[in-house]
């Protein structure tokens, strides 16, 4: 049976080819910073990559390529790259595919780090931004130009679960230039609920920090794409630019998360309903977004693209941001912490934390409320979990 045809925990479980010369069951950790070579001919056809091989962990590891291998086959691309955090697979990914005088259609509604690389950075090196409102062909299609390299989503996107449709998205990018590269933050929905490469995308980028390794005790972040394209964004945007490769015992661990992603998944997935149905009937709630509800504003283009609808949920308390503070503080089940996706639940408010870097004009456009709350559910109990909600709703 071939691997294509496993299932996703399969292909998770199983997914490295690599064997060590032992027989280990796990991939070995290798802590070494450099590789050596037969000859000075074989370490020259390496660095002129006429012969595969290792040189420098900065470059390439074995046990980061094991890693890559399974997460390029789960997100159904040629080639993955690891890298030290989620920022770390951004901003390499985008400093090997933008120049100066080159420009970039983004999503307003991102993660605030995303968000100011963007806003406050890019523009030093002469690379313009246009955010616009991606779920809006017409403002995506008046926003491309010669000058396009990059169109840039999150779906479901970070804070408010918005969901852009891949496939006419990039699309329509393709249309206009097909040497656009489409780039999609699939965080959110990790690719056990959402694949974007088989639905058009060019390049995918992960916060493995996230559901990807699950357990909140390290910082990873992934690429994947073609094999060209990755071995652009490993020799220039890593190698080159930021450094910002992932560690061999990072990637040990990692890998010891993935393999038990779907289920995790699956647990997160249910848990998200069960909060989200309670919170729609809570009366100190003006609104919740979760792409699982009926009345959620993407919710059909979430089930057309997505396989279940994710363990994040964010809603807006009446009152404002002074009533979802003290819905924060009084949390005892759920953690008042940023970062997602891992065991534990976790609360945080978006406009004084996550996406701090908007302003409120800028807040206001994304759609982020001052009373919304981002409710990452972990894989407690649900029952606990929503009395947990309760009892804080009730200090209000």
């Amino acid at each position: 049976m071939s691997s294509e045809n496993y299932g996703f925990s399969t292909n998770a479980i199983h997914g490295s080819s690599l064997k060590d010369g032992y027989g280990a069951l796990v991939t070995p950790i290798y802590n070494s910073s450099t590789f050596i070579f037969d000859s000075t001919a074989q370490g020259a056809a390496r660095f002129a990559l006429e012969e595969p091989g290792y040189i420098y962990t900065r470059i390439g590891n074995p046990t980061c390529a094991a890693l890559e291998e399974t997460l390029a086959r789960l997100e159904g691309g040629e080639a993955a790259l690891s890298t030290v955090s989620g920022m770390g697979a951004i901003t390499a990914t985008i400093w090997t595919c933008i120049s100066a005088g080159e420009e970039i259609v983004a999503d307003k509604t991102l993660y605030g780090c995303t968000f100011e690389f963007f806003e406050h950075h890019l523009s030093r090196f002469g690379v313009k931004v246009h955010f616009i409102e991606m779920t809006r062909e017409e403002e995506l299609r008046a926003a491309l130009n010669e000058k396009t390299r990059i169109v840039y989503l999150e779906t479901p996107a970070n804070p408010n679960l918005k969901i852009t449709d891949i496939e006419k998205t990039a699309k329509i990018a393709h249309e206009y230039n097909p040497a656009i590269k489409v780039i999609c933050d699939n965080t959110f929905a990790s690719p056990y609920l959402q694949q974007p490469l088989k639905l058009g995308a060019d390049i995918v980028v992960h916060s493995a920090t996230k559901y990807i390794n699950g357990h909140g005790d390290l910082l990873a972040g992934f690429v994947v794409s073609d094999q060209e394209t990755i071995n652009q964004i490993r020799l220039v945007g890593i190698k080159d630019m930021t450094g910002a490769f992932m560690p061999a015992n990072e990637a040990s661990l990692v890998e010891r998360g993935l393999k038990t992603l779907e289920i995790r998944m699956q647990r997160h997935c249910s848990n998200a309903m069960a909060v989200a149905r309670y919170l729609q009937g809570n009366p100190k709630v003006e609104k919740v977004f979760y792409p699982g509800l009926e009345d959620h504003e993407g919710h059909d283009i979430a089930a057309k693209q997505m396989r279940d609808f994710g363990g994040m949920v964010s809603f807006i308390v009446k009152g404002g941001r002074e009533k979802a503070a003290i819905v924060a503080d009084n949390v005892k089940v759920a953690t008042l912490a940023v970062s997602l996706g891992a065991t534990e639940t976790l609360i945080e408010h978006p406009a004084s934390m996550t996406h701090s870097p908007y302003t409120e004009e800028e807040l206001e456009a994304a759609g982020i409320a001052p009373g919304l709350i981002r409710f990452s559910v972990g894989l407690e109990n649900p029952e606990d979990i929503i009395a947990d909600l309760q009892q804080a709703f009730d200090k209000i």
